[in-house]
Parts: C-alpha cells; structure tokens; sequence
C-alpha cells in the first residue's frame, strides 16, 4: 500500500491587515505549532491550507 504524504501552509492576516502566506510546507503537528504561534504574535484569520508537495498557497 502506498504512503501518501500530506503537506499544510498556512495562511493568515497580519497586524496590519496585509494577506501572508507560508513560504514553506509543513506536516500536520508543525501547522498547528506555527498557526498557534502566529495567533499568539496578534496575527487573524490563521488557516491551515492542505497543499501537495512543491505547492504553496497564495496570501
């Protein structure tokens, strides 16, 4: 059975106001790390975006 491997980036507004987007792919546990520092840092609407490897979400 093939492994299928899931990458995350995430996407998010920072304080003020500019769309961000994640220049690197992370795994799931590393997402939720980063998405929780962001939101600690005054940073809104953090998501975490399921891409394929060598993608990466636009801001």
């Amino acid at each position: 059975m093939p492994t299928t491997m899931q990458n995350y980036a995430l996407t998010w507004t920072d304080s003020t106001g500019r769309a961000r987007a994640s220049s690197v792919a992370y795994d799931k546990g590393s997402a939720n790390s980063r998405k929780a520092e962001l939101e600690a840092g005054g940073n809104t609407d953090v998501t975490i975006v399921p891409i394929r490897p060598g993608e990466l979400p636009q801001p």
